[in-house]
């Protein structure tokens, strides 16, 4: 029997409004996603500006597509990707399109995928309008693949990635655990972070400083995790009065942080 192929996905960067330095981890996560088949770059390769996304094409066989910049202030590279994405789209060859850019002007372009029951990934930074990110099926933000500086060999954040407090995700979770029926109060914590997808796009637990949802819901109090043997990793709001245990097994006062 056949082993199912990866979903064929084409990548569409916006070189005006995407940052060459996260080329690397780009494709890294796209490669959790699928196959990046298409791979297309637009902007104006002959004005220097973009001298760090022609240092990544040959390396991630980006193929640019040149428009020249005849007059200030138009968007001749954002018409000619959304030219290219309309005839791929109705190539029926693509199971997704990767849409990085920061620029609200691809909504329209992101939902009118999405009616054609393809997936849409956003990748762009936080200041991304919401129309943009909300059209999307799933939105990263660029600042979670930027390379980790170490500083003074800590493994600190670059300055431009601030991290958000473990904290403020917890009504985001909450409101997920509560669209989810149980019977017993515990949830699978896979469904959870579907439905937290669902919500918010752009969740992802990279932005509170966790690499999986599991390691971000052990740092917030206010939920418990249950792994039993054999079966899926639960999580359910923790009851109230019930405080986390030391290692001593007594209970200790809540945190005031996270």
């Amino acid at each position: 029997m056949a082993e199912p192929h990866s979903p064929r996905l084409a990548v569409l960067i916006d070189a005006d409004n995407a940052s060459s330095k996260i080329a690397d981890r780009l494709f890294e996560e796209i490669a959790t996603i699928g196959q990046a088949s298409a791979r297309r770059i637009y902007g104006d390769f002959a004005s220097g500006r973009l001298k760090g996304w022609e240092d990544q094409l040959t390396k991630h066989a980006i193929v640019p597509q040149q428009q020249y910049a005849y007059t200030t202030g138009k968007n001749a590279s954002d018409i000619t990707l959304v030219i290219d994405a309309m005839d791929l789209l109705y190539s029926d060859r693509f199971a997704g399109f990767c849409l990085v850019s920061s620029d609200s002007d691809f909504t329209r372009l992101a939902s009118r995928i999405r009616e054609q029951g393809v997936d849409v990934y956003g990748f762009g930074e936080r200041k991304t309008p919401e129309s943009f990110r909300q059209a999307c099926g799933r939105f990263i933000y660029t600042e979670n693949l930027l390379p980790v500086r170490n500083v003074n060999g800590d493994g600190q954040e670059p300055a431009d990635n601030p991290l958000k407090s473990p904290k403020a995700a917890t009504p985001l979770i909450k409101k997920a655990i509560d669209q989810i029926e149980t019977e017993d109060e515990w949830v699978l914590l896979g469904e959870v972070g579907k439905q937290l997808l669902n919500l918010y796009p752009d969740f992802d637990p990279r932005t509170f400083g966790s690499r999986k949802l599991s390691d971000l819901i052990r740092k917030i109090i206010t939920f418990e995790l249950n792994h039993p043997k054999g079966g899926a990793m639960r999580i359910r709001i923790k009851p109230a009065g019930k405080q986390p245990r030391n290692a001593n097994g007594k209970q200790q006062a809540p945190a005031s942080g996270n």
